[in-house]
């Protein structure tokens, strides 16, 4: 191999290893999305099993739901904000009808998270008797009077069917996510990996 072809080849190692190719999510992006997948599942778990508690366990487990889900709010808030900022875009894995669809389950994503957060809020402040939201035990009161008693009952009950709708559409997001890496073996994972992960995956992943 000539040395300039020798010396463009390892330059654009380089720059892919680094993610100057706009082909890996940054640091920030990355801890963001780990850190909402790990608040919605935390989130779902805790919501199922309270049920089956007494109230002493039930009340803390809800209380943590509480807390949990203002980090998760404030997650979501900065990933949005981090995304709209310019620079911090990734080309697309994908090209054609698959990228369009990869992007809408995105949008869809961050349409119901947010949704579901702002449900929450409106869950603890509706209602007859509305009460205060607690964040590991400070408590924030609610800004609104009493409203009624369907009102609160439909924002539970909307609260409720946007958890599922996030955990099914998330685990088909994975699933795909999965196949991509283990069938098509294009490597996707390696986008949404801390940088020495990446690296390593792209050293190591089979490819076509």
């Amino acid at each position: 191999m000539p040395n300039s072809s020798r010396s463009g080849a390892i330059a654009a190692t380089v720059k892919i290893a680094a993610g100057a190719d706009r082909s890996h999510y940054d640091a920030a992006s990355i801890v963001l999305h780990w850190a909402t997948v790990v608040l919605v599942v935390l989130l779902f778990a805790l919501a199922e099993v309270w049920d089956f508690l007494p109230r002493p366990e039930r009340h803390l487990l809800i209380v943590a739901h509480m807390s949990f889900g203002i980090i998760l709010t404030a997650v979501i808030i900065a990933r949005i904000a981090w995304r709209l900022t310019p620079g911090h875009q990734v080309r697309p894995a994908v090209t054609g009808w698959v990228e369009l669809a990869a992007k809408s389950v995105h949008y869809v994503l961050y349409g119901l998270l947010a949704a579901q957060a702002l449900l929450g809020f409106a869950i603890r402040w509706s209602g007859e008797n509305p009460k205060a939201m607690s964040f590991f035990g400070l408590l924030i009161p609610s800004p609104f009077g009493p409203s009624s008693k369907a009102l609160h009952e439909l924002f539970e009950q909307t609260h409720d069917w946007l958890a599922w709708a996030i955990i099914i559409i998330a685990a088909g997001h994975a699933l795909a996510a999965l196949y991509h890496q283990y069938v098509l073996k294009d490597d996707v994972l390696r986008r949404m990996l801390p940088e020495g992960h990446a690296r390593q995956s792209g050293r190591t992943a089979p490819r076509p």
